[in-house]
């Protein structure tokens, strides 16, 4: 399987204070949104606690979040998003995909929208 990326913008729950926009790594193994700390300070994102998160390398680490506003493919929903290390790559976790509609198509690498979001 082949990797998928997609354009995204996170935004401070207010809409003030600017827009981050990047090129995510979508990653359906990984639950929350993580983007390196100082671009998430830049917007005026700010953090209200700490979670413990495992890596995929099988590492622990206590991380930062907080909650923004995530928008891709004309699709917006409130996020937790995690405090990354800089030089980290933004990543997109499934909580996103799940909340927006989407799923991943391992042929295409790309994201398709589900025609029904379940509520049963």
């Amino acid at each position: 399987m082949g990797l998928t990326y997609v354009d995204v913008a996170v935004m401070r729950l207010t809409g003030e204070n600017g827009r981050y926009e990047s090129r995510f790594l979508v990653d359906s193994g990984a639950t929350d949104t993580m983007i390196p700390a100082s671009d998430l300070v830049r917007i005026g994102i700010t953090p209200v606690g700490t979670q413990m998160y495992e890596l995929a390398d099988g590492t622990r680490h206590e991380r930062a979040y907080g909650f923004a506003l995530v928008e891709l493919l004309d699709r917006v929903t409130v996020e937790q998003v995690v405090f990354a290390p800089e030089g980290t790559e933004p990543l997109l976790g499934v909580t996103v995909l799940e909340h927006t509609g989407f799923v991943i198509d391992p042929r295409s690498h790309s994201l398709k929208r589900r025609p029904a979001s379940p509520l049963k």
